[in-house]
């Protein structure tokens, strides 16, 4: 080793990603499964070197899809966010995109930074879904009272605390109050 030359330090990384979830199991890395984690922190592995364990602002269940899940990490590599987001736009499975990529602050962690999510539920209302759709919608040709269906979802209008829906926070103090589901997902933060 040499050390004439100074230790790089880590770089924290924000990076917002587009997937098609069909065929992975989900956000988190399983044994023996295919998964976005997973496939994220191999194809990282595969630029720099490196294999950091990117967090996600949320956890997608198994064929969610995701329009701009925001990921974070750490590297030590020294490489531009354009040459990152290249690189990982090369490397990556067709169905997992990297929309964007930049430094962030060293606190900056895609979990615990987000400040609000978003997700979208898309029903196909025609008689026949076409093939291509399938995978992204939920297919109901039956007749709807959207009129009933908009009075119900006021009901839920509102600021609300999700925390008996979700796996005990060891770090309670450092959540802040999102909703939760499946569809569409996507993250901002401050």
């Amino acid at each position: 080793m040499d050390f004439s030359q100074p230790a790089s330090r880590l770089q924290t990384w924000k990076l917002t990603l587009a997937y098609d979830g069909t065929e992975f199991r989900g956000w988190q890395v399983q044994p023996g499964e295919t998964t976005i984690q997973g496939e994220l922190q191999a194809a990282l592995g595969r630029i720099t070197g490196e294999s950091p364990l990117p967090q996600g602002s949320g956890r997608t269940d198994a064929g969610v899809h995701a329009l701009a899940q925001v990921a974070s990490f750490a590297l030590q590599a020294p490489i531009p966010p354009g040459n990152l987001l290249r690189a990982l736009n090369r490397t990556l499975p067709p169905s997992i995109r990297a929309l964007e990529a930049r430094t962030a602050p060293s606190a900056f962690h895609a979990r615990h930074s987000a400040v609000a999510k978003t997700y979208e539920y898309r029903v196909f209302r025609e008689s026949i879904c076409p093939p291509f759709l399938a995978r992204y919608v939920h297919a109901c040709p039956w007749p709807m009272d959207v009129e009933a269906l908009q009075r119900s979802a006021r009901l839920f209008e509102g600021e609300h605390d999700f925390s008996s829906f979700a796996a005990t926070d060891p770090e309670p103090a450092s959540r802040r109050r999102c909703g939760g589901g499946a569809g569409f997902a996507a993250a901002s933060e401050t």
